[in-house]
Order: C-alpha cells, then sequence, then structure tokens
C-alpha cells in the first residue's frame, strides 16, 4: 500500500508558537536530535513542522499513529531530509522531501506499507469471472437492485455500489419516489431510478409489473437491503421471487418477506440466493439462532433443500449451500465484520458476479470469500473494532485483483 501526504505552514505561524509556548511547544514537537539541528531557526523547524504533518496525513485510515515527536526528519548523508519513524511503523517506509518559498515551508510525504494480511486459502468453488481485453460494458451485465425505504438508505447505497465495486457492467438502483433525490446524490456510479411507493419511502405491490419487466432484461436482482416492513412490499418481494426470470440474490428484508409467507416455501427457482444470518436463516426454517449455530452446515443444507434455493449462511465460516447437497465453508473469521451494512455489501458482490456470469453457486462461494479477504485485510490495518462497511467497497477490486494474479 502507497500513501502521498502533503503539508504545507507558514514560517511565521511556528516562530509565533515558539514565542508564544517557548520550551513547552518545542519539545511536544521535535525531538532533540532536531532541536539540535534546527538550533531555533524557525525555517528548519517549520520544514520539520511541515513533513511530520505530511507524514501523519499518510498514516490517516491505516491504524497507524505516530504523533510528531515520533516522527524525526533530519538531513541525510547528500543533505536531503529523512524522515525516521520512532517505534513500531509495521515495515512501513517514508520519505519526505521540504521546500521554502515566501516565507512557506512546504512538505511532501511518500509512505509504503507492506500487505502482510496473507490471503487465506481459497475454497474451491470460488471463481472469478473472466474479464476479456475486448470487453464493454454490455459484457458484464445489467444489475438490477431493489432497496432502501425511508431511514434506511444506507442500505441502498451500500448493495448497488457493491455491485459496482465487484464489476457490474451496469447498476440500476430502484428506489421508492421520496427516497429517490437522496440516493441520486449518493449515488454517482450507478443509476438511481425512481419507482412507485405506497407510503412515504416504501416501494410497493403497485410497481410489481414496471419492476418485472426491468428485472426480464437483466442478468440478475439484488432484492431486500433495507427495504422495510411495509406489508405491500413484503407481498411484492414474494411475488418477484417466485416470478421473476433472472437469477435473484435476497437478503435482509427480503428474506422477512418469505419468511412470512409460507406459500413460497419450496417454490422458488434453483437460482435464487438467499443470504440470512442465522436469526434470519432461524424465522425461515422456525428454528432459534441457538439450534442454527449448533450445527451451521447442516441447517444452511437443510434450509436449501427446504426453499429449493441456494443458502449462503453468514457468520464466522459462512456456509454456502445448494439444494442439490453441495456445501462449502469459507476459512475467514473476521469479527471486525460484525457491524451495520457488511450484509449488504455482500449481496452486492455475489450480484455483481452473477451479472458477468458467474453460476449462481460459484458466485454466492466467492461473494463469501472476496467479502471476508476484504475485511480481513481492512482489519489487518485498523484492528477488530472500527471497520465501517464503506470501507470494504474500494477493498473489493484490490482482494479480486489478487486473486487474479493468484496471490494466494
Amino acid at each position: 500500500m502507497q500513501r502521498i501526504g502533503v503539508d504545507a505552514v507558514s514560517v511565521d505561524r511556528i516562530a509565533l508558537a515558539v514565542k508564544r509556548s517557548g520550551p513547552g511547544f518545542l519539545h511536544k514537537v521535535y525531538t532533540p536530535a532536531e532541536l539540535a539541528y534546527c538550533a531555533g531557526n524557525d525555517e528548519r523547524l517549520a520544514g520539520r513542522w511541515a513533513a511530520k504533518e505530511a507524514v501523519i496525513k499518510c498514516f490517516d485510515g491505516t491504524g497507524i499513529c505516530f504523533p510528531r515527536r515520533r516522527i524525526e526528519v533530519l538531513p541525510g548523508p547528500n543533505g536531503a531530509p529523512r524522515a525516521r519513524l520512532l517505534g513500531d511503523s509495521r515495515g512501513a517506509r517514508v520519505e519526505v522531501s521540504i521546500t521554502h518559498h515566501s516565507r512557506l515551508a512546504v512538505a511532501t510525504a511518500h509512505l509504503e506499507i507492506p500487505e502482510t494480511a496473507a490471503m487465506l486459502p481459497a475454497p474451491e468453488a470460488v471463481v472469478l469471472p473472466p474479464r476479456p481485453r475486448d470487453a464493454h460494458k454490455g459484457t458484464f451485465g445489467t444489475a438490477i437492485v431493489l432497496a432502501g425505504s425511508r431511514g434506511l438508505t444506507g442500505a441502498a447505497y451500500l448493495s448497488s455500489t457493491a455491485a459496482a465495486r465487484t464489476g457490474a457492467g451496469l447498476v440500476r438502483l430502484l428506489v421508492a419516489d421520496t427516497i429517490y433525490p437522496i440516493l441520486a446524490a449518493k449515488c454517482t456510479e450507478v443509476m438511481a431510478t425512481p419507482v412507485q411507493e405506497v407510503a412515504p419511502g416504501a416501494v410497493g405491490h403497485a410497481a410489481y409489473d414496471s419492476i418485472l419487466r426491468q428485472l426480464a432484461e437483466a442478468q440478475v436482482g439484488i432484492i431486500g437491503p433495507g427495504l422495510g416492513r411495509d406489508s405491500s412490499t413484503w407481498r411484492l418481494v414474494v411475488d418477484l421471487a417466485l416470478h421473476a426470470q433472472c437469477p435473484l440474490v435476497i437478503d435482509a428484508d427480503g428474506l422477512n418477506a418469505l419468511a412470512d409467507s409460507r406459500r413460497s416455501k419450496g417454490k422458488l427457482a434453483k437460482n435464487r440466493v438467499l443470504t440470512p444470518h442465522p436469526g434470519e436463516l432461524g424465522r425461515l426454517t422456525d428454528k432459534t439462532a441457538e439450534a442454527i449455530n449448533a450445527d451451521r452446515t447442516g441447517a444452511a443444507r437443510k434450509a436449501a433443500k427446504e426453499w429449493g434455493a441456494i443458502v449462503v449462511l453468514k457468520g464466522a465460516h459462512t456456509v454456502v449451500a445448494h439444494p442439490d447437497g453441495r456445501t462449502s465453508e469459507d476459512p475467514h473469521e473476521v469479527p471486525a465484520l460484525a457491524t451495520g451494512g457488511t450484509g449488504d455489501v455482500l449481496s452486492g458482490i455475489i450480484g455483481g458476479l452473477i451479472s458477468q456470469g458467474s453460476e449462481p453457486f460459484t458466485a454466492a462461494v466467492t461473494g463469501v470469500y472476496v467479502h471476508a479477504a476484504a475485511g480481513h485485510r481492512i482489519a489487518h490495518r485498523l484492528g477488530d473494532s472500527g471497520l465501517l462497511a464503506g470501507d470494504l467497497l474500494p477493498e473489493i477490486p484490490l482482494v479480486m485483483n489478487v486473486l487474479r494474479q493468484g496471490g494466494l
């Protein structure tokens, strides 16, 4: 990983700080060696301040923190400034440059941090769709995302953007009229499209025909993230799950709708992918979450057979089960992923892979691995807490690139 940091500071500002605070300011910011080198020279002090700030900016978001006094900037053998990190730098290397103009000190820093979070061995079914050199956006399909409701617009953003980050050629996000302005402003790379609502922020069955027509021209549909619990919304989800021709990834409130509709059990097409956590799978199978967790593989396999759909039982060592009895267990345990919105990202990844031509079971296993590996890499930098679902989005293509280069 490489980062660039830039900072500028007025020499007069540093001179004023020294005048006002004297030794207190100097010893808080500079090392003894730096103070000896600067010998009270305001320009040298300002140059080191700017260099330290540039280095600190490089570390932003990496989980590594170096206060100013633990970044030492002194002349190297050839006179150029050289930065030294005083403490556990986790292998980070940093270079700095300092220039002065019109009583202004300007510094740049270049940081390199080795990617030491090794990728875990991938399950056998992990396969990425090809990316032909002569491809265009139509080559990689269209994903239709039906998501979001009043107060839950983030889920729509995360799932649709994840599909785009995974490589879907076009992603169209269908949202209720009331929340359309929010998503239209938020999703610049996704085509947010308003559809008829039955209550403020809630898409209902009145939009069924329109949505079904759009799914007929798509390679995949992603239904449920943040969709809400209006009864008309649930009726819409169930009818789409039963009648849409393209593959569907059904998550969150989409799963709750299915659990409330026993008529749909066993009637879903085999190109449906259900992505429940243990509580949601419990509602789909009339069991407790504790019973699900007592035999996760068995519970996922039984649910896949009963519902006639691929089941992705989320959690540590996520299990993917096919109605024909095939199962796959992911190798990851990533507690940092235990935060709101990460499941929405997973549904988008799986849908994005299907959009590009992956068979649904392969897409589910591959999507689970990519999602968990992205979380694993971020957790290596941040630790086991503090990961935000949105942090996963830029990491998705990086993980996929490592996979394509055979870097397991």
